[in-house]
């Protein structure tokens, strides 16, 4: 999730960081982001310093707190309508790809007249001999082998066949998925993938458009948060105008597929002709469509156009007495935009994904993540992300070690971990006690090259949260520690677990080639450490961990360990609920363990 951040810390220096994980508080207000990259001092100083490092930032994030109803009801119905859009197009996907489908068959099978024609001598193409053959002529000789020999009757039930069958299921598909008669409760999306009947996506986005539009009224209530009512009415229209796309698209499919089979008919009375049999028992065909297809749709193809999102742009043809009637509509609350019938159905859906308000599900994750949202949300985006993240601050930053040789566009891997616990009365937040009794936990592993004197080391850093800037003297300072790993291994990845434990995960330095290596897990109390506070500076140019010269020295056989048999790779996952954690092996294996249970009654899964 590492993404460029530029961020103002209040007059002291400006941030140029790679963003390599983020916490966010059990009590909402409260957000540590530990990135990488360089801080420069703001240049009205007297000196300039630019710090290239591992940054913690602290964010007071108090706006999730004060407004977390108001945003957890939008947040509901922005992920339900995401998902419904996740629907959407999904089934444009599948449908398109079922009708390319039956194209390619129709293709495969009248291309080669083409080529007939062309060997004959002949200077014309097919639509043009098979409208001589229509009007009465005699039956050309690249006809003649093209009916007898290059289609013929199975390869025309096979076309016949295609087609129909892509028409129904993109009815059916239509039906069930974008359009419905009722509302009801949202089915899970993998249900359209496995062909389970699915609730109406298209109405079911308008409806909970519609609510957000009513939220959006009450302006006491949710302006505050960024949901902007001109975006909701926009998006609302867009809604609509989808639905009226799918009742088109509905019929422009069901002309096409009529058109081919009465052409299909066609021909199939032409191959009785052509092989004396009688033709009294076949379906009759109506000549003037049979025309109409051959102008039109025989190297045409109107549904793949509605349906094929193109970087090339496909207006669709509207007569002009329509267009007058759409314009004459907006005086009675029709839709604003009266050129929505020019574009395509999926031209359609991408403007609706453009313009629809699905920012706070993103918006959450975004800030949380401080990642830009996707490019087809920026415009109602835009509002609620510069209205929310204005009311984020940024309260401190704390340099923690450098990285004298990293670039910030490709940052190190540092194995890292951020969370939250109780407080049960440790000294790093006595004096300045956290609203809800919360103390954070940052944990590391220190590169070696950052400093050279303290090779192999991790450090736990606690009480950053509570760590106020230099101008609040009466408040404790953030606590760290040093912890050393014995000789003969190397940290592969931390991570927290619960009551302030930490897991860490040990690979052995020697590997030969008759040793493949092995590993060690084990679970150690980080409060149990010896914290010392950290001194703060009035300028963040000094490197906090620099200070720490005495390290703890972790005792393996004084912690709870489980040995693995095997060379192991991050990530290691841990589950506090579930009390389990995952490590991967070599040859793609991966072993996951109980850790709430001894080495000898334990035995790894894989």
């Amino acid at each position: 999730m590492s993404r460029s951040l530029k961020i103002q810390y209040i007059v002291l220096a400006e941030l140029d960081l790679w963003v390599l994980q983020v916490a966010l508080s059990n009590d909402l207000c409260h957000l540590i982001v530990m990135s990488i990259g360089q801080v420069v001092e703001d240049k009205q100083m007297s000196e300039h310093h630019s710090i290239a490092g591992l940054h913690g930032l602290r964010l007071d994030t108090s706006i999730f707190q004060k407004r977390k109803n108001e945003l957890h009801q939008v947040a509901q119905q922005a992920s339900n309508i995401e998902d419904l859009i996740e629907v959407v197009r999904s089934s444009l996907s599948i449908m398109c790809k079922q009708w390319s489908d039956a194209m390619h068959t129709f293709h495969e099978k009248f291309d080669p007249l083409s080529p007939l024609i062309v060997d004959h001598g002949l200077d014309s193409c097919p639509q043009e001999e098979f409208l001589s053959l229509l009007g009465g002529a005699r039956m050309s000789p690249p006809i003649h082998q093209f009916l007898s020999n290059s289609l013929g009757e199975p390869g025309l039930r096979r076309v016949s066949k295609a087609i129909d069958n892509a028409g129904k299921e993109l009815h059916l598909i239509v039906r069930e998925h974008l359009q419905y008669e009722e509302l009801n409760i949202i089915i899970p999306i993998t249900s359209i993938l496995v062909g389970k009947p699915f609730l109406p996506a298209a109405e079911i986005i308008g409806f909970r458009i519609g609510e957000l539009r009513g939220l959006s009224r009450w302006h006491a209530r949710y302006e505050g948060v960024g949901l902007d009512e001109k975006l909701t009415d926009n998006a609302t229209e867009k809604a609509g105008m989808l639905l009226i796309q799918v009742e088109r698209f509905l019929r422009v499919l069901a002309i096409v597929v009529f058109q081919f089979q009465n052409f299909f008919n066609w021909i199939s009375k032409c191959m009785k002709l052509l092989a004396s049999e009688p033709s009294d028992q076949l379906p009759p065909f109506n000549s003037e469509l049979v025309i109409t297809f051959l102008k039109f749709l025989y190297d045409q193809d109107p549904v793949r156009h509605l349906l094929e999102a193109s970087e090339v742009e496909y207006t669709v043809e509207v007569d002009s007495d329509t267009l007058q009637k759409l314009q004459e509509l907006v005086q009675f609350g029709g839709f604003s935009d009266t050129e929505f019938l020019r574009r395509t159905l999926a031209k359609e859906f991408e403007q609706l994904e453009y313009r629809y308000p699905v920012f706070y599900f993103i918006l959450i994750f975004a800030i949380l993540t401080l990642q830009v949202a996707k490019p087809f949300f920026k415009e109602a985006f835009l509002v609620p992300f510069t209205t929310i993240s204005k009311k984020i601050h940024c309260k401190d930053v704390i340099p923690l070690f450098p990285i004298p040789s990293s670039p910030v566009s490709a940052p190190l891997n540092i194995p890292m971990s951020i969370s939250y616990y109780k407080d049960l009365g440790s000294s790093s937040s006595s004096s300045c006690p956290s609203p809800h009794w919360l103390v954070d936990y940052i944990c590391f592993r220190l590169p070696d090259e950052s400093f050279s004197d303290m090779p192999n080391n991790i450090g736990i850093a606690r009480g950053f949260m509570h760590n106020l800037s230099s101008a609040d003297k009466d408040c404790s300072s953030m606590e760290a520690v040093l912890l050393s790993i014995p000789e003969g291994y190397h940290c592969v990845d931390l991570s927290f677990y619960k009551e302030s434990q930490i897991v860490l995960l040990l690979n052995e330095k020697t590997v030969t080639s008759e040793n493949a290596g092995s590993a060690l897990m084990l679970i150690l109390q980080a409060s149990d450490l010896p914290f010392v506070s950290l001194t703060r500076s009035a300028y963040p140019k000094y490197w906090n961990f620099q200070h720490l010269k005495d390290c703890a020295i972790l005792q393996i056989e004084n912690e709870k360990v489980r040995c693995i048999p095997h060379s192991v790779h991050p990530p290691l996952a841990v589950s506090a609920s579930r009390g389990v954690a995952c490590v991967f092996a070599a040859r793609k294996r991966a072993l996951v363990y109980i850790l709430e249970e001894n080495e000898d009654e334990d035995s790894d899964v894989e």
